[in-house]
């Protein structure tokens, strides 16, 4: 493997000050983002990204190649949860291995729009289409993941609002945000553009650079989480995400995605929710121990992704898509 690709996306500002925030946690600072500000710049990239997203959205269409990418993010986000959910039944109940489950077979937007910016900066085309189908894949895994508690405490009687949960799923502040972004994006094309630029894409980086700061100091408070995990979990959180963009790789080779595309989508299969889906869990299936769930993919896969994994998987696409 190359590992100036890593050295790279190390050497990326937002990447630095996201190791900055965990060792301000190391050593004790009092370093410390009020908490309604990391909601408010969340919101913003949200916004920023779909609208962006909608914009080219437009520009491209919906040609054939675009609409395999979305059915393709809807089928992983299916099936993500299925795979994990038995690997997980080794080790633990029903409940965790649902929660879990869901949690990896939804998304991270901030590791898609890091890895983004990692492609900006080695000057690697994408499409913008891909927000839609980072919008597609965060919802399809909380009602799976919940389908499988259903059927796995049949037993029990359990039932679910499912009002509530449909609700929760697509209708969350980060779906809506994203999602309606997504529509003006498209409803007001290369004007609107225009019009949001120094919003959307001037301060874009630099609010990206603050968020991942307050994204370390969060990461580095939910590793002591991970003595409750154990080995397995914590290999899990490492290994899953591994083969989950490798089956994202092999659907976009299948597919014809180019490169920059290619690398979204793996990102976007290899993430794993830590907001979103969390959220629900606490809601529907309160039996699941959030600190499993939470501290594998905010403390173990949301770094890896956003130091080793989107260079290594830009290896896979280079090695393979010569």
């Amino acid at each position: 493997m190359d590992f100036s690709l890593i050295v790279s996306n190390i050497l990326n500002p937002p990447i630095l000050f996201f190791f900055l925030g965990m060792t301000a946690i190391f050593v004790k600072s009092d370093l410390e983002i009020p908490p309604p500000v990391p909601k408010l710049l969340s919101l913003y990239l949200l916004f920023a990204i779909g609208f962006k997203g909608g914009v080219e959205l437009i520009k491209s269409g919906l040609n054939q190649e675009v609409i395999l990418t979305l059915l393709a993010a809807m089928l992983m986000a299916c099936v993500v949860p299925i795979y994990t959910f038995f690997i997980l039944k080794w080790k633990l109940d029903t409940y965790d291995a649902a929660a879990i489950a869901a949690t990896y077979g939804s998304i991270s937007a901030v590791t898609f729009i890091t890895a983004g910016a990692f492609l900006t900066e080695l000057g690697i085309q994408y499409d913008g289409y891909m927000v839609a189908a980072l919008a597609l894949m965060e919802s399809p895994a909380i009602i799976v993941g919940l389908i499988l508690v259903s059927i796995f405490t049949a037993d029990e009687k359990r039932e679910f609002a499912w009002s509530e949960v449909l609700q929760e799923a697509f209708l969350n502040s980060s779906v809506f945000l994203l999602v309606g972004s997504l529509l003006i994006g498209v409803l007001t094309g290369e004007r609107g553009w225009h019009v949001l630029e120094p919003f959307t894409q001037g301060l874009f980086y630099g609010i990206l650079t603050f968020f991942l700061l307050d994204m370390g100091l969060v990461a580095a408070r939910r590793i002591k989480d991970l003595q409750k995990t154990g080995v397995f979990l914590i290999l899990f959180a490492i290994l899953i995400p591994i083969l989950n963009a490798g089956i994202g790789l092999a659907i976009a080779k299948f597919i014809g995605m180019p490169r920059g595309d290619s690398l979204l989508f793996a990102v976007l299969c290899a993430s794993a929710s830590y907001i979103a889906v969390p959220a629900a869990m606490r809601m529907t299936v309160p039996e699941a121990n959030p600190s499993l769930y939470v501290s594998t993919a905010l403390a173990v896969t949301f770094p890896f992704n956003i130091i080793v994994g989107i260079p290594l998987y830009l290896y896979g696409i280079n090695l393979f898509w010569r």
